[in-house]
């Protein structure tokens, strides 16, 4: 919301809490989550790809005082119990 009511710049923001998280942990944590029990496969074949990802989230506090209070999981989870209720 503070970003809709205060932001009025063309440069990207990221909204997140900035840690590192592993491609592969949080394939598995979204499996685990949404009770996934179907197969995860991974394309050997093809490039690795990134490995890890992080944002970059100072901007979001610079220009508007973002800093996430949600955890990556219990954001994963609202977001998921959210998507199966109106799905």
């Amino acid at each position: 919301m503070k970003a809709a009511a205060g932001y009025d710049e063309s440069d990207p923001v990221n909204l997140g809490n900035g840690r590192e998280v592993v491609i592969k942990d949080l394939v598995e944590t979204i499996a685990r989550l949404s009770e996934f029990r179907g197969e995860v496969r991974w394309q050997t074949d093809k490039p690795d790809g990134q490995p890890r990802r992080q944002l970059d989230t100072s901007r979001a506090f610079e220009k508007f005082g973002f800093r996430a209070s949600t955890s990556l999981e219990d954001g994963l989870r609202k977001t998921i119990e959210w998507y199966e209720a109106n799905h």
